[in-house]
């Protein structure tokens, strides 16, 4: 296992965006593509998933494999991003090494809230799926 090193680039503090909560922030500038932080995954047991839409930890989860089937939560800020669907920051699931890293996609400035878009890439505006197993 390769050692995982905390980051010093953010901070959590309160979102501005509509009933989000908390966020996670810049606390320095961050250039395009770098590592923002690397979070240590746990993968939730197939077994163990059974009854967790009815839970509020629904909208914490990382969905990933070929079609979406697995589960992880990410340790570290990993769960407090917040979602935006043009977001200033990326994630990549890395199986192999059970991390799940936080990359800039572009310039960020300090004290700017860092969002992903939770489908990864993907424009579409529907709701989120947290947000139809919790309506």
């Amino acid at each position: 296992m390769k050692n995982i090193l905390a980051s010093d680039y953010i901070y959590v503090g309160r979102s501005k965006i509509f009933k989000a909560g908390r966020g996670v922030f810049a606390s320095r500038d961050i250039k395009k593509d770098e590592i923002i932080e690397r979070c240590p995954i746990i993968e939730i047991p197939k077994h163990d998933s059974s009854g967790l839409n009815e839970s509020i930890l629904v909208t914490y989860f990382f969905y990933f494999g070929k079609d979406k089937e697995r589960l992880a939560i990410a340790l570290g800020f990993g769960s407090i991003y917040n979602h935006a669907y043009i977001p200033n920051a990326k994630f990549r699931i890395k199986q192999k090494d059970t991390v799940i890293d936080f990359v800039a996609l572009k310039n960020i400035n300090k004290d700017d809230e860092i969002t992903v878009n939770y489908y990864n890439g993907n424009p579409k505006k529907s709701p989120l799926w947290f947000e139809k197993v919790l309506s």
